[in-house]
């Protein structure tokens, strides 16, 4: 089916207090697995590319972000394109061409005046180039280059008040909040703080986003779309079910060379992964 907007998706979501789950593609394994596993769930889902994974493909964009868009056109659920922890306006502003609905403007690394500045400038853009845009307030860390984090360190976390005047003031479409999840994590051992997240969600007006969903366990998942959450960001949740299972198949097949044999194993479990997290995070008729 064609391409839906990000927007439409999390303003569904939202209102029916559930939320769609986000995952980042690297390579086409992961776009075809994102797809069948949502197919699976039968519920939509976001294909995010992160600058990260612009970088790794040479820096360039279109090739990984066409074969999305034509894989999304062929699902039978509704697919979103999102381009994801954006800190060059360049790459910002290939995003309507290439196909993208919506950005996750990523200035949370600069002192909080910046990030606005850097924010608004980049609200004003998207906006009136017709995309849905995210940013973030607070310090979720666990990104590539970033120092080390406590998720937990006083100053880290998304403060009601703060995050209301940005939002008012940046005139964004969805706030990243950090609530005590964290980038890159390889072990579900996340505890959020559910009590801020429900007056992060009493407090603003615009759906809740967490990024660093891979660390998160499933009931904590769950309490948080229960809480507000309307978007739920994953990346390294895949890459560790990809490289699991090829790990496995290359010990159990030493011998193998035929590259199709290891990633069709790594794609099926990224599927499993895919369908298992959708299931968590709830789902919303189509």
């Amino acid at each position: 089916m064609p391409l839906v907007t990000t927007g439409e998706l999390v303003t569904r979501a939202a209102a029916g207090h559930s939320a769609v789950a986000a995952f980042n593609i690297i390579t086409l394994e992961h776009v075809e697995a994102v797809i069948a596993g949502a197919e699976a769930a039968e519920a939509p889902v976001v294909l995010q590319v992160s600058e990260n994974a612009v970088k790794f493909r040479y820096g360039r964009l279109l090739p990984l972000a066409r074969a999305a868009a034509v894989a999304a056109e062929r699902a039978s659920v509704p697919v979103a394109l999102h381009l994801d922890h954006v800190q060059s306006d360049d790459l910002l502003r290939q995003a309507a061409d290439a196909g993208f609905s919506s950005v996750m403007y990523d200035a949370a690394r600069l002192p909080y005046e910046q990030n606005l500045a850097a924010t608004r400038a980049a609200v004003d853009w998207a906006h009136a180039h017709g995309l849905w845009i995210e940013a973030e307030l607070g310090q979720v860390g666990g990104k590539t280059g970033e120092p080390p984090l406590d998720a937990h360190a006083p100053g880290a976390r998304t403060d009601p008040a703060e995050a209301r005047a940005f939002v008012a003031d940046s005139g964004v479409n969805a706030l990243a909040v950090a609530v005590g999840s964290t980038h890159a994590m390889t072990t579900r051992t996340a505890t959020l703080d559910h009590d801020l997240l429900k007056r992060l969600s009493a407090a603003l007006d615009v759906p809740l986003v967490l990024h660093g969903s891979s660390g998160v366990p499933d009931h904590e998942l769950a309490a948080a779309v229960a809480a507000g959450i309307a978007k739920v960001n994953v990346g390294t949740a895949l890459n560790i079910a990809m490289t699991g299972a090829i790990r496995d198949f290359l010990a159990a097949h030493p011998e193998a060379v035929d590259s199709r044999k290891y990633l069709s194993v790594g794609r099926e479990a990224m599927v499993r992964a895919v369908t298992g997290i959708i299931r968590t995070v709830g789902r919303f008729a189509a």
